[in-house]
């Protein structure tokens, strides 16, 4: 007779995740940088989501922030393991012009609360208007779900949660066929659309695996097939006699289009009069 355990007749075996994110397109980028400063509850979402998509850094690692892992003067951050107390594991990244701009202003915000000592969290905790500093922020979950199921009206342009009709009464428009392309789109994508764009600007393996840290072989492999394709689209586009149709641009264009395109109630500026 053998004992052990058996399985029983009606389990099901655990789904496996992919830990292939998805990636956006140019236009869904830009909407969800223009969708997200538009309402003053998404603050907290819009900050990390710069952060994510300019550094590779995890949702997790950004709630774990501290001032101290923030170099003022080099402009980097460092990112530690939350599993160890130790060096081993960290990473240092270095903030572009977009990163910084976020830090910026989250290190005003902190000065109006006092969290600006070196073990206050980047990101602190909020519960019933009162800022602990010294705790971190346990989630912008909700506020990240009805930023990327937000709809906009057809017929008077206002933006609204999903619904049956329009929220504006002189409207009344309907909106029950309407959803959002960025419905179901998950913060952890930010890291993986901030590595596609690593890989696509011909970043080597080292180079990634040194900004964005742990990178399963899977993914390491889907960025390779990302790198390669983007080597055959430059060498189609050396015979090409036509001008090429915009499809997909970096964080950099993004960004720089946000800031010329925009209109005044969506771009924002921060304490030293920079666009962020």
């Amino acid at each position: 007779m053998r004992f052990g355990l058996s399985r029983p007749t009606n389990s099901k075996p655990l789904p496996i995740h992919s830990d292939v994110g998805q990636a956006l397109s140019y236009e869904e980028k830009l909407r969800l940088i223009r969708t997200a400063a538009k309402r003053p509850e998404w603050l907290n979402a819009r900050l990390a989501m710069v952060l994510a998509l300019n550094t590779t850094m995890r949702g997790c690692e950004i709630k774990g922030l501290c001032w101290r892992c923030v170099d003022f003067m080099d402009r980097n951050v460092t990112v530690r393991r939350t599993s160890t107390k130790t060096d081993k594991g960290q990473r240092l990244i270095p903030l572009n012009v977009h990163a910084w701009n976020a830090i910026l202003e989250l290190w005003d915000r902190a000065k109006l609360v006092g969290g600006v000592e070196p073990d206050h969290f980047v990101f602190p905790a909020c519960e019933n208007g009162n800022v602990d500093p010294n705790r971190p922020m346990k989630s912008w979950r909700s506020a990240w779900r009805t930023l990327t199921r937000v709809i906009e009206c057809p017929g008077c342009r206002r933006l609204q949660d999903p619904g049956q009709t329009c929220v504006n009464p002189k409207c009344q428009c309907d909106i029950r066929d309407l959803k959002s392309t960025l419905a179901g789109l998950r913060f952890h994508d930010m890291r993986h659309q901030a590595i596609t764009e690593l890989a696509e600007s011909e970043a080597s393996d080292q180079t990634i695996l040194s900004i964005a840290g742990h990178v399963s072989r899977e993914m390491l492999e889907h960025y390779s097939h990302i790198r390669v394709e983007t080597k055959g689209h430059a060498v189609e586009a050396l015979g090409r006699t036509t001008a090429p149709e915009k499809s997909y641009v970096t964080s950099n264009v993004t960004i720089d289009v946000l800031a010329d395109e925009a209109d005044p109630q969506v771009t924002e500026k921060n304490g030293r009069g920079e666009r962020i």
